[in-house]
C-alpha cells in the first residue's frame, strides 16, 4: 500500500512525463491507484512542484528574524534596517519571520525594508497558527518586555485561522505572496499554549494541515510545514499529512544533534522531505551568549557549558571559529536545504555569510570526533 506521500510523488511524476493532465485523463500510478480527475493531477502537480521549489530554488543560506523581534535584547528600527540593508548587500534573499517573533514587530521591520525590493528577488517564509489580537490588557509587556507591542496571541490551528494568519502577515509585510508557511510551536515543549499540544494538533489535523494543502494547491503559498523545536511532532506529520519541509530548530548543533541524526534524518529522508536548520547556534550559546535555546527561564545545564568549553579548547587549538564552524556543521547533512541564523547587527550578518566561505581543516572535525565532542556519524562536509 502506497503512502499519501508516494501516491503524489508518483502522481506529479507521472503529470510530467505526461505534459499536460488533459493528455491523459486516467494515469495509472500503481495496482488499483489512479488519478480520476483534474483536481487530483492539480494536487499531485502542486505537490511535486513544491518539492522542486524546496529542493532546487530555495536559497542555502539564510537570515533567521527572532533578533529583530527584540526578542532577547532591544535593536531600534534603525538598527533593524542597518541589519537589513547589510544582510541584502551581502547577498541573503532568503527570509524567516513570524508573527510571534516581537508580536508583529518583526514582520513589520522585514516587511519595511523588504517592501522595497522586487518580489521575485527574495524568498521569505512567515509561521501560521498564532494570531494577533490588540488590546489594552495585552501580553506583550510579559512575553516579549523589549518588543513594546500591543497585541496578545490567539492561538489558532484551525482552516480560517490559518488563512486569517498568512492574510495578516502579507499586510504586515507589504507583500503580494509567502513561499513557504511553516506550522509554529505545535509541539509539546511550548509552554504558552491555553491547553495541552495533542488537541491543538486535532484541530490543526482537521484545519490547519488540509487547508495548507489546499493553499499550496491554489498557488498562495509554494510549500508548507512545521516550524518547530522538538522532533515529536516532526515525526507526527510525517506520518499523519503531508507536509514539504520542516523547520528544525535548536535540535541539530554541535552541542546537541544526536537525536536529529539518529532519529529525525532518517524518516524525512525516507519520505523525500528537507529541512530548513534553525537556531544554529543554539540561540547564540555557541558564540557566547548567556542563554541557552528560547527559554530563558531555565539555567543552562552544567554539562552544556562544559561542552562548550570543550569546543572551544579544540577550536582554539586549530585557529578556528567557534561560531563559523558551528553554522557550517548545521548545513553538512543531505537532508538540510537551507541554514536561518538570526542576526541583530549588520555585523553578525556579514560575518555568518562570510563564514559559510572558510576552509575549516579536517583535523579540527576529526579530533571532534575522536574526543567524542560529535558524533561519529555526523557528516563533516558538505553533502554536495
Amino acid at each position: 500500500m502506497k503512502t499519501r506521500r508516494e501516491f503524489l510523488e508518483a502522481a506529479g511524476k507521472g503529470a510530467v512525463f505526461a505534459g499536460l493532465s488533459s493528455v491523459l485523463p486516467v494515469i495509472a500510478l500503481a495496482e488499483g491507484q489512479t488519478l480520476n480527475n483534474e483536481t487530483d493531477m492539480e494536487k499531485s502537480m502542486s505537490y511535486h512542484k513544491a518539492n522542486d521549489f524546496i529542493s532546487n530554488k530555495l536559497p542555502s543560506f539564510g537570515m533567521g528574524g527572532v533578533p529583530l523581534g527584540n526578542e532577547f535584547v532591544a535593536a531600534t528600527d534603525a538598527d533593524a534596517l542597518e541589519t537589513l540593508t547589510a544582510a541584502w548587500d551581502a547577498g541573503v534573499r532568503y527570509y524567516d519571520v513570524a508573527p510571534w517573533y516581537g508580536f508583529g514587530l518583526a514582520e513589520r521591520r522585514f516587511g519595511s525594508f523588504l517592501h522595497h525590493q522586487k518580489r521575485d528577488e527574495f524568498f521569505i517564509s512567515t509561521k501560521v497558527g498564532k494570531l494577533l489580537k490588540a488590546s489594552k490588557k495585552n501580553r506583550g509587556a510579559e512575553i516579549f518586555p523589549k518588543a513594546g507591542s500591543p497585541n496578545s496571541p490567539v492561538f489558532d490551528y484551525s482552516a480560517s485561522g490559518v488563512r486569517r494568519s498568512i492574510e495578516d502577515s502579507l499586510q504586515r509585510l507589504g507583500i503580494d505572496s509567502i513561499d513557504i508557511a511553516f506550522v509554529h510551536d505545535l509541539s509539546p515543549d511550548f509552554r504558552y499554549f491555553d491547553k495541552s499540544w495533542l488537541e491543538h494538533w486535532a484541530i490543526a489535523k482537521k484545519g490547519a494541515f488540509p487547508e495548507l494543502n489546499k493553499m499550496r494547491d491554489e498557488g498562495l503559498i509554494k510549500a508548507w510545514g512545521l516550524g518547530v523545536n522538538h522532533p515529536e511532532p516532526i515525526l507526527k506529520a510525517l506520518r499523519e499529512t503531508t507536509p514539504d519541509v520542516f523547520l528544525m530548530a535548536s535540535q541539530y548543533s554541535l552541542i546537541d544533534h544526536e537525536n536529529a541524526l539518529n532519529n529525525v534524518f532518517p524518516e524525512v529522508r525516507k519520505n523525500n522531505v528537507k529541512l530548513v536548520m534553525g537556531s544554529n547556534l543554539n540561540a547564540g550559546f555557541i558564540s557566547g551568549s548567556d542563554r541557552y535555546n528560547y527559554d530563558p527561564t531555565k539555567p543552562i545545564p552544567a554539562d552544556v557549558l562544559d561542552k562548550r568549553e570543550k569546543l572551544r579548547v579544540v577550536a582554539k587549538a586549530h585557529s578556528v571559529d567557534l561560531r563559523t564552524a558551528a553554522l557550517q556543521f548545521a548545513s553538512f547533512p543531505d537532508v538540510a536545504v537551507s541554514i536561518i541564523p538570526g542576526a541583530r547587527t549588520g555585523q553578525q550578518i556579514t560575518e555568518d555569510v562570510e563564514s559559510m566561505k572558510v576552509q575549516i581543516p579536517a583535523a579540527f572535525w576529526e579530533q571532534l570526533k575522536s574526543e567524542k565532542l560529535i558524533a561519529q556519524n555526523a557528516p563533516v562536509k558538505p553533502a554536495k
